[in-house]
């Protein structure tokens, strides 16, 4: 396939994410409010703890055995990898472009932090991270997708993406909610953590407890021929599993639009608009240029010197995903981890309002490449 041809197949599935956001932002308004506040924490919980539990495990069951388990240990290596890589250059970005003090566990975080995150129940934390889980599957159905015959491509891309969103969100919840924990703590007298803050903190961990069930009955067998398969006993369980599931992708992409209204609505209220930001401008394009030139070129070099060591096995959409996990803007679950240090709230809004804005562009341009490079 061309070049051009892959940008046809990258472009139209970020069209579709952006038009159903178009939607989801719409219904929102307070002219509309058909999502608005009341329900959008009602469908974020719905989401939370129905939709996309019953889409991450139902996924993980029907693909992860044993053997794929073994296969795939370098998916977590490499999680690992662009949140060390990020933020190592937050850390340059910070010694070049000297922010304030109390931004730099931001920066940090913003620079390491881009696994897809599950969808927060609370109202106010933005679920945008779902990207993947609505980009690969909308790749794989794509007529001249190089990732081969749809129903396939679908079933496994879905299983990549999800143990991705497993692994990010320990990762998210360890090393990057630490290193913002320990910056806040310079600037701060005292730590501010409440009840309240430790309850928001477990929530990605129970959300992380559902994913790890589908693990379990995948990985398994007397349990997975039990549940997955056209002759399983329990396999209406599975089914209805799945059919929940299916509901996941369009509302999380529903709610990623009205979200972006509470974002910027959320800015606003803390003076922190385009006009009179008080975010250093160098330090915004730092971030963007980390996240959408610098970590994908490292993320190349990484899985292609994987891949060379065999380390990574031939399967070219295995190796997409793992490309793809370099190239994603931040998880909008940093500006959760903000607001319980009361540390960069306001600026967090304006970052995640650019990087954000030019992930459509910046993310339909590495799938291309990214394709021609495993096709």
């Amino acid at each position: 396939m061309g070049f051009l041809e892959l940008f046809v197949v990258a472009s139209f599935p970020v069209i579709k994410v952006l038009l159903i956001t178009a939607l989801g932002l719409f219904l929102a308004l307070d002219d509309i409010s058909i999502l608005g506040d009341d329900a959008r924490k009602i469908v974020n919980q719905l989401v939370f703890y129905v939709f996309n539990p019953s889409l991450v495990g139902s996924n993980l069951a029907k693909t992860i055995t044993f053997e794929s388990v073994v296969k795939l240990w370098f998916m977590p290596v490499n999680i690992l990898a662009t949140f060390i890589l990020g933020s190592a250059m937050g850390w340059i970005l910070i010694k070049i472009t000297r922010p304030p003090k109390h931004m730099e566990g931001l920066i940090l975080g913003c620079c390491s932090a881009e696994i897809p995150e599950a969808p927060s129940p609370l109202p106010a934390i933005g679920n945008l991270g779902n990207l993947p889980m609505i980009i690969i599957p909308a790749i794989c159905n794509e007529k001249g997708s190089p990732f081969g015959e749809p129903d396939l491509c679908h079933q496994y891309g879905m299983a990549y993406a999800s143990l991705s969103m497993a692994i990010g969100a320990v990762f998210l919840w360890s090393y990057v909610y630490n290193i913002m924990r320990i910056s806040s703590s310079r600037v701060q007298k005292e730590d501010n953590t409440t009840i309240d803050d430790a309850y928001t903190i477990l929530l990605p961990d129970e959300e992380s407890e559902k994913k790890i069930c589908g693990y379990i009955i995948g990985v398994v067998p007397q349990i997975r021929n039990f549940a997955i398969g056209n002759e399983a006993p329990l396999r209406v369980v599975e089914d209805s599993a799945s059919m929940l599931g299916d509901a996941a992708i369009p509302t999380v992409t529903l709610i990623m639009g009205a979200n972006l209204l509470k974002e910027n609505n959320y800015g606003e209220m803390h003076g922190a608009g385009l006009k009179g930001s008080s975010t250093p401008l160098w330090t915004v394009v730092g971030i963007v240029a980390v996240r959408y030139i610098f970590l994908p070129l490292l993320g190349v070099a990484v899985v292609k010197a994987a891949i060379h060591l065999s380390l990574v096995h031939s399967d070219c959409l295995y190796q997409f995903v793992l490309l793809l996990q370099y190239a994603l803007p931040p998880a909008m679950n940093i500006g959760t981890i903000a607001q319980l240090f009361g540390s960069g709230e306001s600026e967090c809004s304006v970052i995640m309002l650019w990087t954000y804005s030019l992930a459509s562009f910046a993310v339909t341009l590495w799938s291309t490449f990214f394709m021609w490079l495993v096709s």
